[in-house]
């Protein structure tokens, strides 16, 4: 079952340069930039009274992602839905229509299942299904 909102995905091209600029509008414990160059990316996430912002960069610097980003520059990738039953939660999905990516859960950056909707479940955003 669905139980509320994990973190939002957040596509940026420098996280350091984006970490600065939200330490301007909010104070927060700078988290540990993980690198994973296997996925091609390094993440950070942000809690902020709760709810992460899941800061990601490209890691190579002219895969897709960086491509995307210089396109049309930082943006909100996804939002996370945590869920206790990612498998059921997964197969509803999949029922009511909505396109995913992931036919079945994979482990993602912070180490726990998950699995991503197709950008056009919400006009244009991804959504990410995860365990807590």
């Amino acid at each position: 079952m669905i139980k509320g909102i994990g973190h939002l995905g957040l596509f940026v091209k420098d996280i350091d340069e984006s970490l600065n600029a939200l330490s301007k509008l909010v104070e927060f414990e700078k988290p540990t930039i993980k690198e994973a160059p296997e996925m091609g990316v390094k993440a950070a996430v942000v809690d902020i009274n709760g709810i992460g912002l899941e800061f990601i960069q490209d890691h190579t610097g002219d895969g897709g992602l960086a491509q995307m980003i210089n396109e049309k520059g930082d943006m909100i990738h996804h939002f996370c839905l945590l869920t206790d039953n990612i498998e059921e939660d997964l197969e509803n999905l999949k029922q009511r229509g909505v396109e995913m990516l992931d036919q079945a859960p994979r482990v993602g950056l912070r180490g726990k299942k998950i699995a991503m909707s197709a950008p056009s479940a919400l006009n244009g955003i991804s959504i990410e299904l995860s365990e807590p």
